[in-house]
């Protein structure tokens, strides 16, 4: 199998359509279906099944799908360390929201502060949405703050985070100073979105304890959620670093949950295979180096 076949290969799998495949890489239809079929004749394996006139990634095809995207992404690099450019090799940066919100410009101008011509494209998901892109290779590193579940990823913690509850200001009468997870259920919660690390921690923990909670809002930014908090209608569990500013200014209030502990580790992620070049190691350094700021 030559690069050709899986330059082929990975063009169909991002277009989901031979032709489509073909105008993107200025070939003719036979030419990229032949090579197809060649790769399947090779594997042995149909990689893609063909339903009507639609192409869908066969089981073959999605196992092969993140392999050849890391191969190409490596001749790349490989192109641009043999012609003298390796210190300008894009880097594409993921982070998940209250990373993103709070340390990835911070990252990002560290980056370029050590490396000025260093490119970076950076993204911003949930966790769940992150892993996923780390293992089909289309982002070379993330800073995560969720639980790692894939066993290809590596997860380098780099600092702890505290997620707290926070309600309108206007309950402090209403509300005790403190509550237990007991207590939870009394009070209306706008969380984040399903695949959030914030989310999964706190549910995951409530569950533990087969506690119900009264969810009444799912978000998926963390304005939303503080909006939602300052108007009146319920509380939240965020990060403290989110919500800093809105505590100072009395426009909200923290609860302490007297038998939960929510702290968390921020985590820089990667898959395992990944080569870590001197710019991917630039941004682990960055992180790392972050705690002592």
């Amino acid at each position: 199998m030559t690069l050709r076949h899986f330059t082929i290969f990975l063009a169909v799998c991002e277009e989901m359509n031979m032709t489509k495949a073909a105008a993107k890489l200025h070939m003719t239809q036979p030419s990229v279906s032949q090579a197809i079929r060649e790769l399947e004749d090779y594997y042995n394996t149909p990689l893609f099944e063909r339903l009507g006139r639609k192409l869908y990634l066969s089981e073959s095809g999605k196992r092969l799908q993140p392999y050849v995207s890391q191969i190409l992404t490596l001749n790349r690099f490989i192109d641009s360390m043999m012609h003298g450019h390796n210190e300008n090799f894009p880097i594409r940066l993921g982070a998940s929201l209250t990373i993103g919100e709070t340390l990835l410009v911070q990252v990002m101008k560290e980056i370029t502060s050590l490396a000025p011509q260093q490119e970076i494209v950076s993204e911003i998901h949930n966790t769940d949405e992150l892993q996923m892109m780390l293992l089909n290779d289309t982002l070379d590193i993330a800073l995560i703050e969720g639980q790692i579940t894939a066993p290809t990823l590596v997860a380098d913690p780099f600092m702890i985070d505290e997620l707290i509850l926070v309600v309108p200001r206007a309950w402090q009468s209403m509300v005790p100073s403190t509550i237990t997870t007991e207590e939870l259920p009394s009070i209306k919660l706008f969380l984040r979105e399903e695949g959030s690390g914030t989310r999964s921690l706190f549910e995951g923990l409530i569950k533990e304890r087969h506690i119900p909670l009264q969810i009444v809002g799912n978000y998926n930014n963390t304005a939303s959620l503080k909006q939602a908090v300052i108007a009146g209608f319920g509380g939240t569990v965020i990060s403290r670093r989110l919500v800093t500013e809105e505590l100072q200014a009395g426009l909200m209030t923290h609860i302490p949950i007297t038998d939960l502990s929510l702290q968390r580790l921020f985590s820089i992620v990667y898959h395992k295979d990944k080569y870590i070049n001197k710019s991917l190691q630039r941004v682990i350094d960055v992180a790392h180096a972050l705690i002592n700021k």
